[in-house]
């Protein structure tokens, strides 16, 4: 029921008890006062029938049918013996078969001395009668009337008491309903406000003039703006919170206490493989590894795991997970791949520097120990002291173009741009390898395009690039026979710069690591041609330093291409 049907409701039932109460009380009230002024007028008329009885007791029965005649009252006559000696509602010759009224107690207290009231139905006419006994005449005069007309007034006056409460009732109502709608309308209002805090929405506060619904609209409004605050605080924090999540590197994958993922950054998703807007299976379905399980599983029974190594997918994973108080878990992921591949490369690097040094040291170390042993002749002499030499400045140039590699790789060198003729450069280029050049009769071609003579680079890089592609053909081609082309043309808005020969070719599966240090598509062959394996290496680096990139393209039998292309 609403608040104003109730403030009704309850107004009804007030006024409906209170005027109940009135009614009977009024009812009880006029009743009494009623039937206490016809006992006055009874004593008056009984008091009156008593002086105006005659003398002569035979004329009592006709003298007490006129006064009740004349009163419209019953009037009897009792001697103090209580026998009846007039009565005017008996007959004649009726009196002595009236039984005694001594008993009555009006008629007592009359003999008493005292007005005797009572009031009771009349055995005689069957209707409720007041008696009303004074004392006097031969012993008791006793009046009597009906309360008849009592009931009569008593009912007209119910009657009208009884309408005057249902106009009471039906005015009361409607006051109560108005009342109950004014103060109900600014009630529903503010449900209506509070349902569109808890939806989120912007809350309507009314005004109803009532002071303490205006408090409750105060207090509720400022409620409202604190939560307002607090929720764009909690915005505000979860928006960096996110940001902070997803800017991660490692993985950060959360699930609730069903195993449901509810958090997952982007690291997560690049690490799973799993695209920044697909749906996330479970946390237990998530890892098809048994080690990443296993992980999982103890996770959601509670236990924390720290530092656990795995591999998924080709990718090396350090994982760690920690339980959540309300249940659920937090996964950490670091992807080692990077890493472990670096420490690859720095264990393949020592080890490659070792042997490349282990050789020629070996060889200086045998000849210079032969030297100082036994006492060749001159000529033997000079042939070990030019092994010694040879192997030395092999030695050099390795620690060069590891001092040059790492100053490019460490940032420390910057490219000086500037234009750069192409066919002087080669031509520069080659002519520090010229003797070697002549000794394999192994010519140079240089074809550049019009629009490709000059490019925008660093001079000495182009020129060591140069140099290290040249040097890299000349180990490669047949002797006699050699045939070098170097080649400019223009591409994709900068220049494209080629070295090609007619060597033997790389196998295809060698071609994406030539460009490591090191590397070697036939070790065995690149060693005795002299090479230290950091020349495509350094030719590498030097490009990309331009902003550039490096390719190559080989078949076996027919030659290699090593092509860098700079930008502008």
């Amino acid at each position: 029921m609403t608040f104003a049907g109730r403030l009704v409701a309850g107004t009804v039932a007030i006024l409906a008890c209170a005027l109940a109460i009135l009614v009977g009380a009024s009812e009880i009230s006029l009743r009494r006062d009623l039937e206490a002024e016809i006992g006055r007028v009874l004593e008056r008329e009984a008091r009156l029938v008593r002086a105006a009885l005659p003398a002569d007791s035979l004329e009592w029965q006709a003298a007490v049918r006129r006064f009740a005649e004349a009163s419209g009252h019953r009037i009897t006559v009792i001697d103090r013996g209580g026998r009846v000696r007039a009565e005017s509602d008996a007959g004649e010759g009726s009196l002595d078969l009236l039984e005694s009224h001594a008993d009555r107690p009006e008629v007592r207290q009359a003999l008493a001395g005292r007005v005797g009231v009572a009031r009771r139905r009349s055995a005689t006419i069957g209707r409720p009668l007041l008696y009303v006994a004074v004392p006097g005449g031969p012993g008791v005069v006793r009046l009597a009337a009906t309360l008849d007309q009592v009931d009569e007034v008593v009912g007209r006056a119910q009657g009208a008491v009884l309408w005057a409460a249902l106009l009471a009732i039906a005015v009361g109502s409607a006051v109560a309903f108005l009342a109950g709608r004014s103060v109900a309308r600014p009630l529903t209002a503010i449900t209506a406000a509070a349902r569109a805090i808890a939806a989120g929405e912007t809350p309507r506060f009314p005004h109803a003039g009532i002071p303490d619904i205006d408090a409750l609209v105060a207090a509720l409004r400022a409620m409202h703006d604190q939560l307002a605050a607090r929720f764009r605080d909690l915005q505000r924090e979860k928006a960096e919170t996110a940001a902070l999540v997803d800017a991660m590197v490692e993985g950060v994958i959360a699930a609730d206490p069903r195993g449901r993922v509810v958090t997952a950054n982007a690291a997560a998703r690049r690490l799973l493989g799993y695209a920044p807007d697909a749906p996330l299976p479970d946390l237990p379905e998530l890892f098809r590894a048994k080690p990443a399980r296993a992980v999982v599983d103890a996770l959601l029974r509670g236990a924390p795991v720290a530092g656990r190594e795995l591999r998924l997918d080709g990718r090396t994973l350090l994982v760690s997970g920690r339980p959540l108080a309300a249940g659920g878990a937090v996964l950490l992921m670091h992807d080692l791949t990077e890493m472990r591949q670096l420490e690859a490369v720095r264990r393949d690097f020592v080890a490659n520097v070792s042997h490349e040094l282990k050789t020629p040291l070996t060889s200086i170390s045998g000849y210079a120990e032969t030297l100082l042993g036994d006492e060749p002749d001159r000529d033997t002499a000079r042939r070990f002291v030019e092994v010694i030499l040879a192997n030395a400045r092999r030695m050099q140039r390795l620690v060069d173009d590891l001092l040059d590699l790492s100053r490019i790789e460490s940032g420390g060198w910057e490219p000086r741009r500037e234009a750069v003729p192409v066919a002087g450069l080669a031509r520069e280029a080659w002519s520090g390898l010229a003797g070697r050049a002549a000794a394999r009769e192994a010519a140079l071609e240089i074809d550049v395009a019009p629009d490709a003579t000059t490019l925008h680079a660093d001079p000495d890089a182009v020129r060591q690039v140069l140099t290290n592609l040249f040097d890299n053909s000349l180990r490669h081609v047949p002797s006699p026979g050699g045939r070098i082309v170097c080649r400019a043309e223009r591409v994709e808005g900068g220049v494209r710069l080629a070295v090609r020969d007619n060597g033997g070719g790389i196998p295809r599966e060698h071609l994406p690591r030539i460009f490591e240090r090191f590397y070697r598509a036939d070790p065995s062959r690149s060693r005795d041609r002299g090479g230290t394996g950091l020349g495509l290496a350094i030719v590498k680096h030097l490009v990309e330093a331009h902003g550039g990139r490096v390719g190559a393209e080989s078949e076996l039998g027919r030659g290699t291409t090593v092509w860098c292309w700079f930008p502008g």
